[in-house]
């Protein structure tokens, strides 16, 4: 595929040098669509406690509920209004080889200074099929690999990235697979964000990663700037262990929109097929602020055990 004209001005250095990326979550009313004025608010947290970047419409902002017209949109929104400030990643992978190419394109056209691109799922492809999946979409712009294997079924193998690294719009990879291939990747001057809260601290300040793409930094953004920022600091990072265990007791992100729920960050509306944990876990969450302190979460509003009735799920939207 020929290389298309990249009307980003974004270089890849600019990307490589990013150490905390929140991958932020969409905030509905309860109609289902989007609640700007709540996401707006938590952009500017972000922002004030130090992410470097954000990723739009990723599992965390649950783009595979999005139509792509939504997706898109809610980049250009994110460019237009905050772009000056954060960098801003678009989610724009896909399975089809066809529909990232698509994303992508619509994506970069409104702005976005790079893009993140998942390898092809459920019905996976051969390795020469992941090569030609990535040189096709890393042909647009500065670009990052995500390797989660628990939720796309197919690892992406060392030899593929290898393969791909030396293309130029080759930022890094968000890895999620351990400190091991972390390590194997850093010492050949691969780029490599942890995709993993747990693991983060110890992959940035033992096993060379750049930084970490987080789900925790939605709730305590200025604590994931200081563990990424400050140096080693296994106090800190031991302190935050309850709350991420919490976060990812069940599959990610249901945990955040029931905590950013009860933070009254966000209004308690959860698309289906995600529903809010059980009362058990929502008491247990209140007692997580209480010991980290309520100063160092998102919000300000005191924290509060919702009960069943307040929340709402919506099953067409």
């Amino acid at each position: 595929m020929r290389s298309l004209e990249n009307k980003n001005r974004t270089s890849v250095d600019d990307i490589k040098s990013l150490r905390l990326i929140t991958a932020i979550k969409t905030p509905y009313l309860p109609d289902g669509r989007f609640d700007l004025e709540a996401y707006d608010s938590l952009m500017h947290m972000q922002i004030n406690n130090g992410a470097e970047g954000v990723i739009v419409g990723g599992t965390t902002g649950e783009g595979h509920l999005m139509s792509w017209d939504e997706h898109i949109m809610l980049i250009g929104h994110t460019v237009n209004c905050f772009g000056t400030s954060i960098k801003v990643i678009g989610n724009t992978g896909s399975n089809s080889t066809r529909e990232a190419i698509h994303a992508s394109e619509q994506g970069f056209a409104v702005g976005m200074h790079a893009a993140l691109h998942i390898n092809p799922y459920y019905g996976k492809t051969s390795s020469q099929g992941l090569v030609s999946h990535f040189e096709t979409v890393l042909s647009m712009g500065p670009t990052i690999i995500y390797n989660v294997p628990s939720r796309t079924g197919q690892d992406i193998p060392p030899s593929v990235i290898h393969m791909i690294s030396q293309n130029p719009n080759m930022a890094g990879v968000k890895e999620c697979v351990g400190h091991n291939r972390v390590k194997e990747y850093t010492d050949q001057g691969i780029v490599i964000w942890s995709g993993n809260d747990n693991e983060c601290h110890d992959s940035r300040w033992t096993y060379g990663a750049n930084g970490v793409i987080s789900v925790v930094s939605n709730l305590v953004p200025g604590l994931m700037h200081e563990l990424m920022f400050q140096g080693k600091n296994p106090s800190l990072n031991s302190k935050l262990m309850p709350l991420i265990d919490w976060l990812f007791r069940e599959p990610n992100p249901i945990g955040l929109n029931t905590a950013l729920a009860q933070l009254g960050v966000t209004r308690p509306v959860f698309r289906l097929p995600y529903v809010p944990l059980p009362l058990e876990r929502r008491v247990e969450f209140v007692g997580m602020v209480e010991a980290i302190g309520r100063e160092n979460f998102v919000g300000e509003k005191d924290v509060q055990v919702l009960d069943d009735a307040d929340f709402i799920s919506v099953g067409r939207y």
